[in-house]
């Protein structure tokens, strides 16, 4: 028994499929950190960590990642420090480890795969 198969690869399809990968990855970052924003867990006081000082780094967005970056010297003593008390005046969730809500385990912990899945199909039409 003799088999032969024949497999054609279209490159400009599969381009255009990793590109779309790239473009819902960065309309899903965007999509977090409103999110992020919106659930009012960063602490606040002039505004200044939640508004100017955090951002999305798009540095690696060709490798497939992306990442929230506070670039305030006091982010990370305040991430890492839950038991300090927050005044919740401007945010009424601020707390310490904001993020936990969106990591495995947290209540939130499909929101990225959802939302890429969201942008990634609309974006391919799949």
């Amino acid at each position: 028994m003799q088999v032969s198969s024949t497999v054609r690869m279209d490159f400009n399809r599969i381009r255009q499929l990793t590109q779309a990968q790239i473009t819902a990855l960065e309309l899903t970052a965007e999509e977090l950190h409103t999110d992020i924003v919106q659930a009012q867990v960063m602490p606040r006081d002039t505004g200044n960590l939640q508004n100017e000082s955090t951002f999305i780094d798009y540095t690696d967005i060709q490798s497939g990642r992306a990442v929230i970056v506070s670039s305030t010297p006091y982010a990370r003593r305040l991430y890492f420090h839950p038991e300090y008390h927050f005044d919740k005046g401007e945010n009424q969730h601020a707390r310490g480890k904001w993020y936990t809500d969106w990591l495995p385990g947290g209540k939130k912990k499909n929101f990225c795969r959802e939302v890429f899945e969201k942008h990634y199909r609309r974006i391919t039409g799949v």
